[in-house]
């Protein structure tokens, strides 16, 4: 079964669009209750004010991140063929530990989860464990990866 690659991309930017929406509204919140009259100090030991503020702080920097994000994958245009190796671009057909997994390797988007007919695929980037792992690999190889403490055995079955 092949891959439309394009309409993965466009599942990942409608759901980084969604996602955009919800974490602007989280920091515009988080925001707003750091300026709140009630996150105002009643002394000095207080520090609910400071605390707003590194919370908003930290929610601005998770939409610039998603903003980047959704900006890269927009203007992204993965390769068309499968390749020889894998790259990035690759749509990778593997198991893990025996079972089926497919995996969208992209610049962007790790971990977020798209369809492609019946089948489930993951992106992953080439910064994450996995990612790394599989660049350069070629159907039929083997490898194994211990990620959160667990070992697993993966095999390279075919790239799309």
């Amino acid at each position: 079964m092949g891959f439309d690659k394009g309409a993965l991309v466009g599942q990942v930017v409608q759901e980084l669009s969604d996602e955009l929406t919800r974490l602007r509204a989280i920091a515009d919140a988080t925001r707003q209750g750091a300026i709140h009259e009630e996150a105002k100090p009643e002394n000095d030991k207080d520090t609910r004010a400071l605390e707003q503020s590194y919370l908003a702080r930290g929610q601005a920097e998770r939409v610039a991140l998603a903003e980047a994000a959704l900006q890269l994958l927009r203007f992204w245009e993965p390769n068309a063929g499968p390749g020889e190796r894998v790259a990035l671009g690759s749509v990778v057909e593997l198991t893990v530990d025996e079972e089926p997994r497919w995996v969208f390797v992209a610049p962007a988007g790790g971990g977020l989860r798209v369809s492609s007919g019946k089948r489930s695929v993951q992106l992953v980037t080439p910064e994450a464990p996995l990612g790394r792992a599989l660049i350069g690999k070629q159907a039929g190889e083997c490898f194994e990866l211990t990620l959160a403490g667990v070992k697993r055995e993966y095999e390279v079955l075919e790239l799309h």
